[in-house]
């Protein structure tokens, strides 16, 4: 944007902590406001002014005395900040006699991390001249590109440069800042320069809602991550929280759970790499009560988040500035005009039935989610206040939303299954390990509100007597994402009576001043509940996206063939040929009553333990060691998302045993790996 300026206001800013590069980083509050005025068109300057600033905890670092000179009595006689903004603005009207002005900081701290910040937590109107400036350094740089880089440029350097000096007898230690930047100004725009000051950086006063593709290229340097957000806080929220910082258009995208439900994350993107590293200085600044935590994150991550393909969502989502509100809980029948009506009079429906979008499955059945747009904030406020009433025979819980929230639930409910068939496998189906007990048998224990800081050594310490029933190997602490406890872990025990008994004794025992509920549950009910599914005393519930089978129950085997045709053999001794190992006759790859699921799972198992691989008490010692076992297990880490059981049976057809194992006697691979299996298990 080119700017016809004639007033340049140099300004300085002061805070109760850090100053410097870490200035507004610590969240403390501005104590002092110096500035100076320089007429660009005569090239003269107007008086120093200043203004103290009383904040609301009148505690001073150190640093801060020692460095400003000001103490705590001098700001607690001060006005507060928003009657000190007002004195600001009433004094540059005054001396500019309401001409053209521009603010002009050295860096950009002093206005994204200082000013603006402090007047959106304080609910404070800042007056238009805040949200335009010019950063010296930058302007700076831009005349002299040979100087110091960037990030290494700050006032004394830049007067250096320029042989420019100030008396640092008269001012004090603001004063002195302000009046060598005025300094430098005035050299700049003096001949034999004569530099124009004409593109001031904006700040943006409100954040654009938008839509992201996900073919669109998102540079990792431009988002971060954060954590702790109170669950109801919406993408203007997180908004205000950076204010001061520029947002790109649709770039805050609150993250969901396995379960639909916003589980206190957002990616944000930023419109440039300086701005998503001055969002990584707000690290721990606090929303309300609650502090946030601030990391990098990358473009692919946002692009999981945010990005769409549909052109339905994108249709939806491309009436710009609307309102956005999810329905959840909608009866399976209901329609376009049913949902129209429960709105109606009070607060009419962007475009009528354009404005909603119902959610469904893959095969095209409801979900009982719609998202309804509404032209503005009080009309979205109205539809709200429906919050639980009845539609049909069901009551409807109303939420405010955002696109990224659409594309998400959208994402989840209609993208295709990871492997819609798994392929026959090469080999023959390896046999069931022995620890894995059959269908139906409710052997394993689900533990439920563990501290998070729980092992498994306290989780054996908890079950008390019950330690000596668990298999080996048999303790599954369920991790999230992101690698962290869940809370949740589960237990394979010897038998379901002792599983029945331990989830009678030990349910609601205390865990480290938490109590920790305990379930009764089969290894399939394990399986389902790390496929995204639930489990409670109410019984389970499957995954939401559910899909009856993703294979066949049985395959087929091709009947072999000689890899080397039988007059070509001749030639070859008989040592160094490959024979076709025989196939078994077709068996079930999955049994028959074995539902799988898509996966669409936020949870995965950490490493097994049990009381003996943990030293927890000795083993017997008639137990053979695991190692020497057939039911050794192999973790597989890293595998790709679209691998079928082809690919990783592949893996270990050319295993190669040691003669030491002690588990392999013959010399054929392949019948061997049948024979004597070793057991893997894919996470």
């Amino acid at each position: 944007m080119t700017a016809n300026i004639d007033y340049l206001v140099v300004l300085f800013t002061t805070t109760s902590g850090a100053s410097g590069d870490l200035l507004g980083s610590d969240e403390k509050e501005l104590i002092q406001l110096v500035w100076q005025v320089v007429d660009l068109t005569n090239k003269k300057t107007g008086k120093l002014n200043e203004v103290f600033v009383r904040p609301k905890h009148l505690e001073l670092t150190d640093d801060c005395k020692e460095e400003s000179g000001i103490s705590e009595e001098t700001i607690s006689s001060a006005e507060p900040l928003e009657h000190a903004l007002n004195e600001f603005s009433q004094r540059l009207s005054t001396e500019t006699n309401g001409n053209s002005l521009c603010l002009c900081t050295d860096g950009q701290l002093h206005i994204r991390q200082v000013i603006h910040p402090e007047a959106s937590s304080k609910n404070i109107m800042l007056p238009e001249c805040f949200y335009s400036f010019f950063d010296l350094r930058k302007e700076f740089k831009k005349n002299f590109p040979s100087s110091a880089d960037l990030k290494d440029l700050d006032i004394q350097v830049m007067a250096d440069y320029l042989n420019v000096t100030a008396d640092p007898s008269a001012c004090t230690f603001a004063s002195l800042k302000v009046e060598t930047m005025v300094n430098i100004v005035l050299t700049l725009i003096s001949d034999p320069i004569c530099y124009k000051f004409t593109h001031p950086e904006r700040v943006n006063d409100k954040f654009e809602t938008g839509t992201c593709s996900k073919m669109e290229r998102v540079d990792d340097n431009t988002v971060i991550r954060a954590r702790g957000l109170p669950w109801q806080s919406s993408d203007q929220d997180i908004a205000r929280f950076f204010r001061g910082l520029n947002i790109a258009k649709g770039g805050a995208a609150l993250c969901l759970n396995a379960q639909g439900r916003r589980n206190g994350e957002a990616l944000v993107r930023f419109v440039s790499e300086e701005h998503r590293d001055l969002a990584l200085q707000r690290h721990k600044h606090h929303m309300g009560s609650r502090y946030i935590e601030v990391y990098k994150a990358t473009g692919e991550d946002f692009l999981k988040i945010a990005g769409g393909t549909s052109n339905e969502v994108a249709h939806f989502l491309s009436k710009e500035n609307q309102v956005i509100v999810r329905m959840r809980g909608l009866p399976f029948t209901a329609t376009a005009e049913d949902v129209l009506l429960f709105f109606s009079p009070t607060c009419p429906v962007t475009g009528g039935k354009d404005g909603i979008l119902f959610v469904k499955f893959p095969d095209g059945r409801p979900t009982g989610d719609a998202f309804v747009l509404f032209s503005c904030e009080e009309h979205a406020q109205n539809a709200l206040k429906k919050h639980k009433e009845i539609l049909g025979k069901r009551y409807i819980e109303l939420f405010k939303s955002t696109a990224a929230e659409v594309q998400q639930v959208l994402n989840r409910y209609t993208s295709a299954p990871l492997i819609p068939v798994a392929p026959a496998p090469i080999i023959p189906v390896l046999p069931q390990p022995p620890f894995v007990p059959p269908a139906g048998v409710r052997d394993c224990i689900r533990l439920r509100g563990l501290p998070y800081i729980a092992t498994i050594e306290d989780i054996l310490e908890f079950l008390g007597e019950f330690t000596a029933d668990i298999r080996p190997h048999g303790v599954h602490m369920v991790l999230n994402q992101q690698g962290r406890p869940s809370g949740d872990s589960f237990i394979q025990m010897k038998s379901a009576e002792r599983a029945f008994l331990a989830a009678q004794k030990c349910h609601k025992r205390t865990m480290k001043d938490r109590y920790v509920e305990v379930f009764q549950c089969s290894a399939e009910e394990m399986n389902i509940v790390l496929m995204g599914g639930t489990l409670n005393r109410n019984g389970l519930s499957p995954p939401p996206c559910k899909l009856r089978r993703l294979s066949p129950p049985s395959y087929a085997f091709p009947p072999p063939t000689a890899v080397v045709p039988a007059e070509a053999a001749a030639l070859y001794q008989p040592q160094v040929l490959l024979s076709p190992r025989p196939m078994q006759p077709s068996a079930a790859f999955y049994p028959a009553s074995t539902q799988l699921f898509m996966n669409y799972t936020a949870y995965y198992p950490s490493p097994p333990g049990s009381p003996t691989s943990l030293n927890y008490f000795p083993s017997p010692a008639s137990a053979p060691a695991l190692a020497t076992q057939p039911g050794a297990l192999v973790r597989m880490h890293g595998l790709t998302y679209n691998n079928g059981v082809k690919e990783i049976l592949n893996i270990f057809q050319g295993y190669q045993y040691a003669s030491e194992d002690g588990l392999v006697h013959s010399h054929d691979q392949a019948r061997t790996l049948l024979t004597h299996p070793k057991e893997w298990v894919c996470i």
